[in-house]
């Protein structure tokens, strides 16, 4: 389009062709980082968060492919307006940058127009027919848009006003395409209008480009507030299940032993969601305490309610008289008669303080580890497979006689992070001539968080510890 006087001021010239190559070999550079990020970052698609990383590198890379064709095309200089509507440039190469800028001029004293071949492909007219004046061209609008359109020509005709702004067109063949016009009023010696020049882009790929980004992070933010909710009801539930107490637990019956207890769950740092481990001490009618702890694999709420279900079933089935082998038996049907398939390990004992023994029996769970004297040791555990592995499993039991004094601790898997298995334990038992030194189970509990509790960790982990007081 050859340049034009506007209305206060003259059309500024082109920057230098070095400085535009330079700009386009930035603009190229850049677009090369966001696309190798982009294919380093996908994922499967699984992940609301992922969708909408991907969505925001699609759209800047769309965004910066187009700079990089606007900077070439400013370069190799600009769009002409043909002379004649019947000899329009040729068309250009569909879904290039040339394909989606078209130029126009309204001459208001001749009333004729003038085209680019891009503007007619931009529209879907044949280039071989005139161009529409200013009165027809809302012909080509859709009707809900047609006031804004005649909103901009006028502002542009009457006060002089520079044209921005969209509306919607309707191509012959029915497509509907997002129209972006920039332009401004020519103006004659005698200072009145004599013209209207503008600029039309095609923005209908980026407009969906945007879309997508929004209707993703819509997607996300209705996501992040399901799992916020979700982990605020698991957090209550986990809250509500658990033994509120910390500190001691005293049996009150006169000339029986005690056990000083103390527990602390230790929430994962990787996963926002709550898992299913439990810890748990209930005196039981007879006399003796119930001591548990268990995990039900994965996260959620879902999962927090089977751990519930789990917990009551272990207090109800101990409260009855029920040895701990038949309590990991029916725990086991339990599960595996569940709708929705799970899979849990626990490890569940009674302590008789009259004889001071532990019964215990496991299912597929860290056995407990004995302290005594500034020394511990991993008890030898019984037979036991995972909860809801196998129908009709049964379960072994053992036998631990313990002393004033001893430490029992029970926990879960994870409790030492980036440690499992045999490594794990070591690590525990390397606390004993600490726990020698601790006054109380809390005491013990507090140096189990400090050395382990600050790390980041993968998974939730409870830890359950037991003294035996005279």
């Amino acid at each position: 389009m050859p340049s034009h006087l506007s209305a206060d001021h003259p059309a500024a010239q082109p920057p230098g062709r070095g400085s535009v190559d330079a700009l386009i070999s930035q603009a190229r550079r850049l677009k090369g980082d966001v696309d190798a990020v982009r294919r380093d970052t996908q994922g499967d698609g699984s992940d609301p968060q992922e969708r909408w990383q991907r969505a925001l590198y699609d759209l800047a890379l769309h965004q910066l492919n187009d700079l990089d064709e606007h900077l070439a095309q400013l370069r190799d200089g600009p769009l002409p307006v043909p002379a004649a509507p019947e000899a329009p440039a040729a068309a250009p190469r569909p879904g290039s940058l040339l394909s989606r800028v078209g130029s126009a001029e309204w001459n208001l004293l001749t009333d004729e127009a003038s085209w680019s071949g891009e503007l007619y492909h931009i529209l879907g007219r044949d280039p071989a027919a005139p161009a529409l004046t200013l009165d027809e061209l809302p012909s080509l609008v859709l009707a809900e848009d047609r006031p804004k359109l005649t909103a901009m020509v006028t502002d542009c005709l009457v006060d002089a006003r520079p044209i921005d702004g969209e509306f919607h067109i309707v191509r012959p063949d029915g497509e509907v395409r997002t129209v972006h016009m920039m332009g401004e009023p020519v103006i004659d010696t005698d200072g009145s209008t004599a013209s209207m020049w503008a600029v039309l882009r095609d923005v209908s790929e980026l407009r969906r480009s945007q879309l997508a980004v929004s209707e993703t992070r819509d997607s996300l933010h209705r996501h992040e507030h399901r799992a916020q909710t979700e982990h605020r009801v698991a957090v209550e539930l986990q809250e509500a299940v658990l033994p509120p107490w910390r500190g001691s637990l005293r049996l009150p019956r006169q000339g029986r032993q005690s056990l000083d207890l103390a527990a602390h769950y230790l929430p994962s740092s990787t996963n926002t969601l709550i898992g299913g481990d439990w810890y748990d001490a209930l005196e039981l009618t007879d006399g003796e305490t119930l001591l548990s702890v268990g995990d039900l694999t994965g996260h959620g709420i879902a999962v927090t309610s089977g751990m519930a279900m789990l917990l009551g079933a272990v207090r109800g089935m101990a409260m009855a008289g029920s040895q701990p082998g038949q309590v990991m038996s029916w725990l086991n049907q339990l599960l595996d008669a569940t709708v929705q398939p799970a899979l849990g390990s626990a490890v569940c004992g009674r302590y008789r303080p009259s004889s001071r023994t532990l019964v215990w029996a496991q299912a597929g769970h860290p056995a407990p580890l004995l302290f005594r004297n500034g020394t511990g040791r991993r008890l030898h555990a019984p037979d036991g497979v995972l909860l809801g592995t196998t129908s009709g499993a049964v379960y072994g039991q053992a036998e631990e006689m313990l002393e004033v004094g001893d430490l029992l601790l029970l926990h879960t898997d994870g409790l030492v992070p980036q440690h499992t298995g045999t490594a794990a334990v070591n690590r525990l038992l390397d606390l004993a001539p600490r726990f020698a030194e601790g006054y109380t189970a809390q005491d013990c509990v507090r140096t189990v968080v400090e050395e382990f509790g600050e790390t980041e960790r993968e998974d939730d982990a409870c830890v359950l510890i037991a003294r035996v007081m005279p």
